[in-house]
Parts: structure tokens; C-alpha cells; sequence
């Protein structure tokens, strides 16, 4: 199979289960929006931690170890520039979390539906990238332990995706949109990962070497969007379990899948 056609699969994959996610507005009740998101934002940020540490970080250090590098240099380095990006994005497009009155950003009249958008597709962003390097990577040592690997993490990256495409169009549904323009924002959200993917798929074959550096960086991106974003808001409320057991089952999903894969 062509190189492109694995990518595009696990790309695929990822964007099938936004869409599956997206899907849940139309079978949640008004009323339970709350406490489902709290599980599903803590799951979302479980998966993104373990394949952080055993998708990304790992293979970009044995990657630099590969080349003759001081591992931890493009490790750490890569990882800080993956959070600075973010950073950056977050200062640059005006965004607003669920759960939250408070636009970041620069000063925006865009509407509230929007800013919610606009904040669930900046944190698609790095995960995009995690499975179209992750392939890359794969392709290039033409390892089937990297392709397993690389699979794992897109199953994981897409079965976190179901709760995530929910965590986007239950909120969009709570500020008064109809089930279908919040399904469709949802899909539309989803939408930037398979584009990033291939982005950093495209960047990394035609400068092989900076693969460890690409590698940290998305996991660096995706520890900010944990950080900033997922658990914070998996912990609105008081004495409340649901978005710190939501994240224990996401973390040993992943954790499993790509042990047992990889």
C-alpha cells in the first residue's frame, strides 16, 4: 500500500469518530449535557497524556538516539516549541471554552457558537499532527512494530475523538443551536485534524531529520491543551469524580493499546 494511503487511513480514522461524536447531540438529553461532557473532556485528556508519553515522546527520543543525537535535546526542545505554538494560537484567534464567559484571545464580536468553534479546533490541531507523524515515521523505517504502533495511536486518538466531537456540539447545543448546525460545526471541527495530519505527514518526509523534533512538538501541544483546557474544565465541579475517573479509564486505554500494539 501506498505510503500516503496508510496515512490517509489512520487520518480517516480519527475523522470518522469526530463525526461519530458529533452524531451524540442528536440522542443526549438538554438536561445531562453537564455531568457526560465532565467524563467525556477527562477521557479526552487521559488518551492525550499516555499517547503524548509512548506515542511521541519515546519514539522521538529513540529517533534521536537513531541519528546520533543527545536525545533530550530535540525532546525537551521540540516539546517547548509545541507548547510555545500553542501558546501563540491562543493569544492570535479569539476563542471561548465551554463552561466559560470569558473570551481569550484578542477582542472578537463573533458570536458565542463561534468562539466555542473556534476553541475545539485550535486543541485538534496537535492531534492531527500526532497521527500524521506518527505514520510518517513508520513509512520511513519501513518498521511493522512503527505501523502497529502508529495504528494504535490512531485508534486511540479516534476513540478519544468520540467524547471529543460530543465536548464541541453539546455545548453549541446548550447556547441554543439546532441539533443539525451543531452537528455540522462539529464534523467541520474535526475537519482540521486530517489537514494538519497531512501537513506535518508532508513536512516530515521532506525533512526527515527534524522527525524527533516534530514528534515532541505535537506532544508538547497536546500536553497544552491538556494543561490549559481539558482537565481544568473536566473539574468544574466540586467534589465531583466523574472527569478524574474519566481520565484514569482514558490514560490505561491508551496506555494498553499501544503496549499490546506497538
Amino acid at each position: 500500500m501506498h505510503p500516503v494511503l496508510y496515512v490517509s487511513a489512520g487520518l480517516g480514522i480519527i475523522f470518522f469518530m469526530s463525526i461519530l461524536g458529533a452524531a451524540t447531540v442528536f440522542f443526549v438529553r438538554e438536561t445531562s449535557v453537564g455531568k457526560i461532557q465532565k467524563v467525556f473532556l477527562g477521557f479526552a485528556a487521559g488518551i492525550m497524556v499516555a499517547a503524548s508519553v509512548w506515542s511521541l515522546l519515546i519514539p522521538a527520543i529513540e529517533e534521536a538516539q537513531a541519528q546520533g543525537l543527545i536525545a533530550w535535546i530535540p525532546a525537551a526542545g521540540g516539546f517547548l516549541l509545541g507548547v510555545l505554538f500553542l501558546l501563540g494560537l491562543d493569544h492570535l484567534i479569539p476563542h471561548l471554552h465551554p463552561f466559560s464567559n470569558v473570551a481569550e484571545g484578542p477582542a472578537s464580536k463573533s458570536k458565542r457558537t463561534t468562539l466555542l468553534f473556534s476553541a475545539v479546533a485550535l486543541h485538534n490541531i496537535p492531534e492531527g499532527m500526532a497521527v500524521g507523524l506518527s505514520f510518517a515515521l513508520a513509512v520511513q523505517n519501513n518498521d511493522p512494530m512503527m505501523y502497529a504502533s502508529a495504528i494504535a495511536l490512531a485508534l486511540g486518538i479516534g476513540i478519544q475523538n468520540f467524547p471529543e466531537g460530543a465536548a464541541i456540539t453539546l455545548p453549541l447545543l446548550s447556547e441554543g443551536l439546532s441539533k443539525k448546525k451543531a452537528f455540522g460545526l462539529g464534523c467541520a471541527s474535526g475537519a482540521i485534524e486530517p489537514v494538519f495530519g497531512f501537513i506535518a505527514m508532508f513536512v516530515a518526509f521532506m525533512i526527515a531529520p527534524i522527525m524527533p523534533w516534530l514528534l515532541s512538538f505535537a506532544a508538547g501541544a497536546m500536553i497544552y491543551v491538556v494543561v490549559e483546557e481539558l482537565i481544568p474544565e473536566a473539574q468544574l465541579d466540586e467534589h465531583s469524580h466523574t472527569g478524574t475517573l474519566g481520565f484514569i479509564a482514558g490514560f490505561l486505554l491508551m496506555m494498553i493499546m499501544d503496549v499490546a500494539l506497538g
